[in-house]
């Protein structure tokens, strides 16, 4: 489903007033992982999936990466999919407008 630019950038408006601390994998874009020093790891969730990883596989690698490098984290940031987002969401919102 292609959706447009107004389309995503209301999205954007809306997932920025959320609270990310429980995010379907299927809408995250990347995990980037802040470390001490300045570095930076980037993991990118599309790629992983386009290599033929299932979401529990990923899940799994996240937190195996998570457990690995815990001494060394400062931060991590969730990038989200708005796209994805918007395309889970507004189906189930147009059903349910639809109802009034």
């Amino acid at each position: 489903m292609q959706l447009s630019d107004d389309f995503l950038n209301k999205w954007e408006h809306i997932i920025a007033e959320v609270n990310k601390t429980d995010i379907p994998l299927e809408c995250i874009k990347k995990v980037v992982i802040k470390l001490k020093g300045g570095k930076q790891k980037t993991i990118n969730l599309p790629a992983l999936k386009k290599q033929g990883l299932e979401l529990e596989e990923i899940e799994t690698m996240l937190t195996r990466t998570f457990n690995d490098m815990d001494h060394e984290i400062r931060d991590v940031d969730f990038v989200v999919d708005v796209e994805a987002v918007a395309g889970l969401v507004q189906p189930e919102t147009d059903k349910l407008l639809g109802k009034i």
